[in-house]
């Protein structure tokens, strides 16, 4: 798999847009990245090569590891620890905390922004008012709120374990762009930001896994409720200072900012920002390495400090070291604080290891615990990428082999291709809804999943509902309590959280089975982007409106809708106002030289392609795409946009090509709304291996001819 063609890809639904999709993310541990998929195995193949952990053998692996030319091409700087038995092995800085005055990294006093390992020490807090019966893990977590209300349509309450386990059922609600403050002044009331975005619920507590940052501002303002004391000040008298963590807060103070390193996107420094709220219990910690192995000795030492202090009781500690729930035994979720590792080949996630990683722009980190080993790994650094899998899994196959050793299923009886055929279907991830996987019947009594960034994979059925691929990366279903298979945990795209499977589509009585767009439009159907009542007409032939489509793209890429005053005087009060000024925001759409949008006039399908086009941000330059040749009538604007919808397939049948594939888009037609079904299921499911072909053969020097 070619890393740099599979995140062109994903840029492309959407590339601005995609932005949002990252914020979705921001405190999110990302995905396995398909650098990480390649090591791991390599990883492991030494795994009878263990060898002993001890203070030399940990610092020469940690210079060897970040002498790697790939892995200083991560990030600028980073910063590592390693602990084991009480004691710190290892702890080194690695690159610069700042490039342009060429400050190296000090692990002892450099200040990261520690974005979800902040969770942790959250769930930390709220452990200890559990030990002292302020807090109740099974209690409705309505007893509190206060005044703080939500709508639960469910007989089952949302508990405070719901919450730390990431089963709240809530709706998703993720930090939007806006919460990436530049006013470092500013001061956002935890409270008021809580009462003003709190979700409902949408899903039965306690069923389903979903990583969930605003169950974590929840936690936090529920340690403020409980203990009478602001988050803030409670975290640093019964946390921060028993532990001696001096240089960690969760406000941007001057001492803090003085030891604060760069942090950097795509190379580039980042500028500084505070967040919203400005003490954000899911993400907003700022600390340094040296003061997190203060806290991950005392968590392996039974919750003991090292002046002696009880921090948390060890049976406290225990029960934040077990998995709450499971998939399958090979791919656990979330512990009171803690989730599972990524995956290692053939092995799964081990229960025996616990970690917390986290995201924010311009830093990543990961810490991860083997409690029965007593040792503890944190590392950050100032760019957002992959370096900690890659850590990981060298670590692991290293020191600790054992947990990467491949799993022996048990003898079962592998189900028929007609049996199988009850996984086949679209799941739209729980989280970031525009991540979509296909999965189907395959060759062999296989199944096959796709998804538009990692393509199409064979699965091998090796256990009653998990699979594993050609990677040896394990999928897993689940089925409800009617036998029905209702989710699916993957390892590449998110797998913090399920994917739930759409509902079969009862189609529209103008759509008959062999109407050449039924198949696009009962998958947006059994998405749920279109009502599922047969009884409805859909009207496949009516033309779209400019705001129509606008919103209906926004809504498949799961972009939050903006909350600021319409830019266009013609769509204040539209239904579609709020879609067409999300979409302004990302430069996707402009007005027309009145200052107008034009909502209900007709799409013409260029005019779509073009919007699509915007998304790219320029990753598909006119000369990449000479590959395509057209026919027809297109405007010159709209050619690189229009060639671009025919490479990557974002058109239904409408489309044709001449014998030597020269496409007819029919570019001034107006868009209609069966057509507008295929752009949307395409995008949204169709894999990107062609438009590779297409992009490598572009690149490709031509041949000469043979003597």
């Amino acid at each position: 798999m070619k890393t740099n063609n599979v995140w062109k890809a994903a840029s492309v639904r959407w590339t601005k847009a995609a932005m949002a999709a990252a914020l979705a993310l921001t405190l999110l541990p990302p995905s396995l990245t398909s650098a990480a998929a390649e090591t791991a195995p390599s990883a492991t193949s030494a795994s009878a090569q263990n060898t002993a952990l001890t203070a030399s053998s940990v610092t020469a692996f940690l210079d060897a590891f970040f002498a790697e030319e790939a892995i200083q091409e991560m990030a600028p700087g980073a910063a590592v620890v390693v602990v084991k038995n009480g004691q710190i092995l290892a702890e080194k800085g690695y690159g610069y905390a700042d490039v342009d005055s060429k400050r190296t990294v000090d692990p002892k006093n450099d200040v990261f922004r520690m974005a979800s390992v902040s969770k942790t020490f959250t769930a930390a807090a709220i452990m200890q008012l559990v030990e002292q019966g302020k807090v109740g893990l099974d209690t409705d977590i309505h007893t509190y709120l206060g005044d703080i209300a939500f709508n639960n349509p469910f007989a089952e309450p949302v508990t405070v374990a719901d919450l730390l386990t990431h089963r709240s059922g809530f709706k998703i609600q993720d930090p939007t762009q806006e919460d990436l403050n530049p006013d470092l002044d500013e001061y956002v009331d935890l409270k008021d930001y809580i009462a003003k975005y709190m979700p409902d619920v949408v899903r039965e507590p306690g069923t389903a896994y979903m990583y969930d940052n605003f169950a974590f501002l929840l936690l936090g303002y529920i340690v403020q409720q409980a203990s009478g004391t602001p988050y803030e000040d409670y975290m640093e008298k019964n946390v921060f200072a028993p532990l001696g963590m001096d240089s960690t807060g969760f406000l941007m103070t001057d001492e803090l900012m003085e030891n604060a390193v760069t942090g950097y996107a795509a190379g580039e420094p980042v500028d500084p920002y505070t967040v919203r709220p400005t003490v954000m219990p899911s993400g907003g910690m700022l600390s340094t390495t040296e003061d997190i192995s203060k806290f991950m000795i005392a968590f392996l030492n039974d919750g003991k400090t090292a002046s002696g202090t009880q921090l948390l009781k060890a049976d406290t500690v225990a029960s934040m070291t077990e998995y709450r729930s499971a998939i399958h035994p090979l791919l656990p979720d979330a512990t009171y604080g803690f989730e599972a590792a990524s995956q290692l080949p053939g092995a799964g996630s081990s229960s025996k290891v616990i970690t917390k990683a986290g995201d924010m722009p311009g830093a990543s980190s990961l810490m991860f615990l083997i409690p029965e080993q007593d040792t503890g790994v944190f590392v950050v650094y100032n760019q957002n990428g992959g370096l900690r899998e890659q850590l990981y899994a060298a670590f692991i196959a290293k020191f600790f082999p054992q947990y990467a050793v491949e799993a022996k299923f048990p003898a079962f009886t592998e189900e028929s291709p007609e049996q199988l055929a009850r996984y086949a279907g679209l799941y739209k991830d729980l989280r970031v809804e525009s991540i979509v996987s296909k999965v189907g019947p395959g060759s062999r009594g296989r199944m096959v999943i796709s998804d538009p960034l990692t393509g199409e994979r064979a699965l091998q059925q090796v256990a009653p509902g998990l699979f594993m691929d050609a990677n040896k990366m394990l999928v897993a279903f689940k089925t409800d309590e009617t036998g029905n298979v209702s989710y699916l945990k993957e390892p590449y795209l998110n797998p913090m959280g399920y994917e739930q499977k759409g509902v079969k589509p009862a189609g529209f009585n103008d759509i008959p089975s062999t109407h050449p767009y039924a198949k696009y439009i009962l998958d947006l159907q059994s998405l749920g982007y279109y009502p599922n009542d047969p009884n409805q007409s859909f009207g496949p032939d009516q033309v779209v409106t400019r705001g129509e489509y606008i919103d209906m793209l926004m809504r498949t890429s799961a972009i939050p809708f903006s909350e600021n005053t319409p830019e266009f005087a013609d769509i204040q009060g539209h239904p579609y106002a709020a879609a067409i000024q999300t979409a302004y925001e990302y430069g996707l759409v402009s007005g027309n030289e009145k200052g107008l949008f034009q909502p209900d006039r007709p799409i013409t399908r260029q005019e779509a392609a073009v919007i699509i086009y915007n998304s790219t941000a320029g990753l598909y330059p006119p000369e990449l795409l000479e590959v395509v040749e057209l026919t027809g009538n297109t405007d010159k604007w709209a050619e690189p946009a229009v060639k671009l919808a025919v490479m990557l397939g974002y058109h239904g049948p409408e489309v044709t090509f001449t014998d030597a594939g020269v496409a007819d888009f029919q570019s001034k037609k107006a868009l209609t709304r069966a057509e507008n079904a295929a752009i949307n299921d395409m995008l949204l499911t169709s894999t990107i291996t062609g438009a590779m072909q297409l992009e490598d053969a572009a690149a490709e020097p031509e041949k000469e001819p043979a003597a």
